[in-house]
């Protein structure tokens, strides 16, 4: 009977430590997260508080809060080293989704500039030669930077001075496109060039010519009347 007893208790507390919220020895209790420039979070004493329908407003942090909150909307500081600091009442998760829609549009509108290989061998054919430039010209035009190699085997090393002349041939008929950095060096058992787009100046355009432009004063006689021709 005192065997049944235990089993119960045990049972018992097995059931009431399953209820129990399993926190992790050593591990404090996780803390609600903070937005910061958020409600509560926004440190200045008072705020140019702007509101949906247009009104702004100089008022205590707090009191700003408030109405924002009566609206159903967050007090978010937009611009803190204003003098008040700006805040703006709107829903937190669309100034989210706006943000990381402007991040999104200045990545994909920034340019990563890239160094594009290409490779040649001293005896590369006409061919092959033009495919390789107009890549080259693409690269080039898009903002990158090309490097041109010339791999020499075997025995061909001992004709370097055909992979000098080939990446010099190849760096004048780019030239309306980019510049070369230096010279063309030798590695081992390869000659590059590297060549840099030329920034092209975007042509100004001509400004709009006022349509209501003054007309130069006649020469007029008396009592305003044109002078009579000769």
């Amino acid at each position: 009977m005192a065997n049944l007893i235990l089993s119960g208790h045990d049972s018992l507390a097995y059931r009431l430590r399953a209820l129990v919220p399993m926190i992790p020895r050593g591990f404090p209790p996780r803390r609600p997260r903070i937005r910061e420039n958020v409600n509560e979070a926004i440190r200045a004493r008072e705020v140019r508080a702007v509101f949906p329908d247009g009104t702004v407003e100089v008022l205590p942090t707090p009191q700003a809060i408030r109405k924002a909150q009566d609206l159903g909307l967050d007090l978010i500081l937009i611009a803190p080293t204003a003098e008040p600091p700006v805040a703006k009442a709107m829903d937190y998760g669309q100034w989210q989704y706006e943000n990381k829609k402007k991040q999104h549009e200045a990545k994909r509108k920034q340019h990563i500039i890239q160094v594009k290989e290409l490779k040649f061998r001293p005896n590369t054919d006409d061919h092959d030669y033009d495919f390789k430039k107009n890549h080259a010209i693409r690269f080039l035009t898009e903002g990158n930077r090309v490097k041109a190699v010339v791999q020499f085997r075997g025995r061909e090393i001992a004709h370097t001075d055909l992979g000098r002349k080939l990446l010099l041939r190849f760096a004048t008929d780019l030239s309306q496109y980019g510049s070369m950095e230096s010279q063309p060096r030798l590695e081992g058992r390869n000659a590059h060039v590297l060549i840099s787009p030329v920034k092209v100046e975007k042509p100004h355009t001509p400004k709009e010519k006022d349509s209501k432009e003054k007309e130069k004063p006649k020469p007029q006689g008396e009592n305003g009347a044109p002078p009579a021709s000769a």
